[in-house]
This record gives structure tokens, C-alpha cells and sequence, in this order.
């Protein structure tokens, strides 16, 4: 059987955590899934026009955008799995400054981000 693609699980995972009232994994699916957003993003080189008095302007319907970057399953994975390792990281410096509560938090978001890598 073919397993789905994770951004496709994640998303699965976010509406069934809304549903369970699950406010733990619903605060790490919806950073995983921005961060995956945020990869696709490109840097759009400023485009100037000079017919219009606006800086940076374009004219013409859909003049300025830019086709997102595609992510492969790989790329995808590991925007995820930098996001657990960050959440793990910086559980071990609240928990040094003696958070032990927000640590265990980062833990259980990096545990449900792990779970569907």
C-alpha cells in the first residue's frame, strides 16, 4: 500500500487534532505546515514598471506573480524534521532555565511531528 505524502498526512493529522481539541498538536502541525509554506516561497525579484507612480508596481492582471517552488518528498520530510529538532532543542533550554512545563509542551509537539515522519 502507498503511503500518502506528508504534507497530505499532516494535514489529515491537523483537521483530526481540531476535532479532538488537541491544542498540542494542533500548535505543531500548523507550524509544520507554515514552514512548508515558507519553503515553497521564492525571493521575486523586484519587477519595476515604469508606467505606474507605485515603486515596485507591475500592470497587467497576474504581472507579478511568481510560481512557487516545488517541494519534493524529501524536501518536505526535512523542513518537518527541522522543525522537531528545533522544538527538542529548545525544550533542553527551558528546561535548563528551569521551564520544565513549556519544555515538556515543545516535547509533546516534536512527538507528534515525529510520529508522522
Amino acid at each position: 500500500m502507498i503511503e500518502a505524502p506528508l504534507q497530505d498526512r499532516l494535514r489529515a493529522a491537523l483537521t483530526a487534532a481540531m476535532k479532538a481539541s488537541d491544542s498540542t498538536a494542533i500548535a505543531a502541525l500548523r507550524s509544520a505546515l507554515s514552514a512548508i509554506g515558507n519553503a515553497e516561497a521564492v525571493d521575486g525579484a523586484p519587477v519595476h514598471s515604469g508606467d505606474s507612480p507605485f515603486a515596485g508596481a507591475v500592470s497587467g492582471l497576474g504581472a507579478g506573480d511568481v510560481p512557487r517552488r516545488q517541494l519534493t518528498e524529501h524536501d518536505v520530510a526535512a523542513v518537518v524534521l527541522a522543525e522537531v529538532d528545533e522544538r527538542l532543542a529548545v525544550a533542553t533550554e527551558y528546561d535548563a532555565l528551569g521551564s520544565a512545563e513549556t519544555a515538556a509542551r515543545l516535547r509533546a509537539e516534536a512527538a507528534v511531528l515525529a510520529q508522522l515522519l
